[in-house]
Order: structure tokens, then sequence, then C-alpha cells
């Protein structure tokens, strides 16, 4: 067994994951987490673990990253597409996503992985830190001046059914997306903006929450607001000899902007580069360059031919979400569009790294 040591930053879910792989292989590994405890961008944020762009399940694929799923979720297996006027259900007899809450507290993703890091044997430094150069993992979360993308919203309690609503419109998220979310009587409700329309994003808000407001009959009792960013990067896994992993490298779908199966296989994959002394520079672009990629592609359709007449298309279509979703798709054709969309993109989002 070995016992070289490794010093991660970041005590979040691919920081945790590349802990708990790494400590059950033999190493001494420290985590250096600047909040008082995991979990703490979160107060019971509802978020989705995506299902759709990979055959495997993600509870499968979490349980071979040698992680216990021990932690509360829900599966989904419709979800409901609106532009505003009009609607259309996508069911698929596969969940399309499993929600689940985030946070400092029993029951939540972070406190399952805190968990089994410690059981492991990881230290973990809560409210410490160091320079990035001397740690050999850093997973510190999204990079601010590199964001693509910003979320506003908030998390509620009401008597509600369990409800997923994903809406396409322009005056309540500008080429972006708003969501309403209902898990067992806890609910999130959120729109957002790429970046350049950030300063708008409490006006989108505003509207997004009258929007979803008229749906719910009974009242909410709103317990906290939800604000983040995401970034986004084609390559950014390593600097120096420091390896990056989750949001840090900016490994997340930039159509959707999920990022949580991004961040566990991130991990692992780190975890195994040290562990097995290969290239994570090569096995991060092996896993992950074609979805990033084609999520190049899908974010340029979206901005310039799906969203024309109102998102029709994607409500009257609901199979071009499924093809959307499907990152492995990643033919010849798409091999041939993505030099001109990262382009054209890149005169937008001036601070994607490719």
């Amino acid at each position: 067994m070995s016992q070289e040591k490794i010093k991660i930053l970041g005590a979040r879910l691919s920081g945790l994951t590349a802990a708990i792989n790494l400590a059950k292989s033999g190493y001494t590994v420290e985590v250096y987490e600047k909040n008082k405890d995991v979990g703490m961008r979160f107060n019971g944020d509802i978020q989705g673990l995506e299902n759709w762009s990979d055959k495997k399940d993600i509870i499968e694929e979490l349980r071979e990253m040698n992680l216990d799923v021990d932690f509360d979720y829900t599966p989904f297996h419709s979800i409901m597409l609106t532009n505003g006027s009009k609607a259309k259900e996508i069911h698929l007899e596969k969940p399309l996503f499993y929600l689940s809450r985030r946070g400092p507290f029993s029951g939540t993703i972070d406190y399952s992985l805190k968990a089994q890091a410690l059981k492991s044997g990881v230290n973990i430094h809560f409210q410490e830190t160091l320079a990035q150069n001397e740690a050999n993992i850093v997973a510190t979360g999204p990079i601010v001046n590199e964001a693509v993308g910003m979320v506003k919203g908030i998390v509620f309690k009401a008597d509600v059914e369990d409800t997923a609503i994903l809406a396409f419109n322009d005056k309540l998220a500008f080429k972006g997306y708003s969501y309403l979310l209902v898990m067992k009587g806890y609910g999130c409700l959120c729109t957002v903006v790429t970046i350049d329309e950030a300063s708008r994003i409490n006006w989108y808000f505003e509207r997004t929450k009258e929007f979803f407001l008229k749906k719910i009959s009974s009242q909410i009792q709103t317990i906290r607001e939800v604000q983040g960013i995401g970034s986004f990067s084609l390559k950014n896994v390593k600097k120096g000899v420091t390896l990056l992993i989750g949001e840090a490298a900016g490994l997340q779908d930039f159509l959707w902007g999920f990022g949580m199966r991004f961040a566990f296989a991130s991990g692992y994959l780190a975890a195994r580069s040290i562990i097995c002394k290969k290239d994570y520079e090569k096995i991060a672009d092996k896993h992950f360059g074609k979805r990033l990629r084609a999520g190049v592609i899908n974010r340029w359709l979206m901005e310039n031919i799906l969203s024309v007449n109102d998102y029709s298309a994607l409500i009257s279509f609901p199979q071009l979400i499924e093809n959307l979703c499907s990152m492995q798709n990643y033919n010849l054709l798409l091999q041939t569009m993505y030099p001109l969309t990262l382009l054209s993109l890149k005169k937008r989002y001036f601070k994607l790294k490719s």
C-alpha cells in the first residue's frame, strides 16, 4: 500500500470523490476546504444528476467509482417542456435525471461524501487553504472570470406534487432556460442566463417567478435565494503538475450547465491517473472530449437555430431535446460543424478556453 501524500484543494463532489478513491488505494490524503463544512454554497438547493448522456445509469456509475449511494434522491422519468404558449411532455422508461438536495446536512450528496471520505481515512482541514500550485488536485469550483452562465432563483416549500418543468422563453431567460423542480414538497425555481445577460438576471428572475407561480396552486414558503455561476472549458484539466477537476476545470455541459456527473467522473479519473501512473490529460480527453465538443455544437444550435420562432421546434418536436442530450453521437457531420460553431461562440464567449 502506498504512503504517498496527496493534497486536494476543495471538498466538493469532485475533490471528495478523488480523495475517497485515493485513500482506499492506500494514499495519505489531505483535503483543504476554506469553508467550515462541505456544501456551504448550498442550503437545500435541488440539483439534478443527469442520466441521459450515457447508456449507463448514473447510480450504477457512481457505485463503479467506489462510492456508496446512500444519499436521498428521487428519479424523474418525465419533464414538461414549454415556451409559455404551448407545452409538451418528454417521458422515458429510464430516468431522465435524479433530483437530490445539496448542502451541509444529513441526506445530501455533500454529507454522504464527507462521511465516506472520513471513513476511508481522509483528513479534511476545514477553514484552511493552500496555494493551487501546492496542491496535487484542485477542486475549487467554477472560475469567476471564465463564467459562461449564471443562475438565480429560490428554494421553497410547498404542498405540490413532484414536478419538473423546463421553459424556453427569451423573456424569462434570454438564450437560456428557466425551470421549476418540486420533489417531496420541496422545490427550486430558477432562471439560467448566458453571462452577457448577467446584469439583467434579476429582471429575468422576477418574470420567471411570476410565470411559474401561476402554475402552483398552493402558497409557497421561500427558504432562501439561489445564485451562482458556471464556467466551461474545452481544455483546462492541468496547470503545471496540478490536476484540475470538476468545475475548476470547466467540466460541464455547455448547453444545460449540468455538472455533477462531470464532477464525479473527473474526480475518479484524476485519482485513477495517480494510482495507475497514467497521463490525466489523455484520460480526461478520451472521456470528456467528444462530450464537451458536442456541447459546443448544441449551444450554437440552441442560440442560432432552435431559438427561432419562440423555440416552437423544441416544444413541437421534443425528440430534438433527446438528440441534444445524447452526447455520444459526435458523428462526422458534427465533427465538420465543430470548428465553425466554436469560432462563432468564441466571439460571444471571448474567454472560452479551447
